[in-house]
């Protein structure tokens, strides 16, 4: 969802290229995964990059502090998961591994990378 990323660009695409499918964190949420399955199952889409990045606002916080400050603040923790993390390379991971266990993603192609925000830098994470 970072504004500060220009994905299309980092990638070499033009518009058209990518389903580009955002969200705080890049988590694996239903959401996520209907837009995927609508963008496999009626467009043919084949592969999927989980691309996080460098100084995310979300690799810092801690999810239970936040998550009770919330309910403070609103009576109810949200139903969800905000997604905090403290390892970019195992937060791709775990998101790979959840989108692969995924009965509505196809699994053809589903590769986790991790973009540098200060040099443009995207690398691979091996094992996803």
């Amino acid at each position: 969802m970072d504004s500060r990323l220009d994905l299309f660009g980092a990638l070499g695409f033009e518009l058209g290229d990518a389903h580009l499918i955002r969200n705080a964190g890049g988590l694996a949420s239903d959401d996520s995964i209907r837009s995927l399955l609508l963008s496999q199952r009626l467009l043919g889409t084949l592969s999927v990059m989980v691309i996080h990045h460098t100084r995310c606002g979300l690799e810092n916080f801690d999810e239970d502090e936040l998550q009770n400050e919330l309910a403070s603040a609103f009576g109810e923790r949200p139903p969800f998961r905000l997604g905090a993390y403290h390892d970019v390379d195992l937060d791709v991971a775990e998101t790979v591994a959840a989108l692969k266990a995924s009965h509505f993603v196809d699994h053809t192609e589903i590769r986790g990378f991790v973009f540098d925000v200060d040099d443009g830098d995207l690398r691979e994470v091996l094992g996803t």
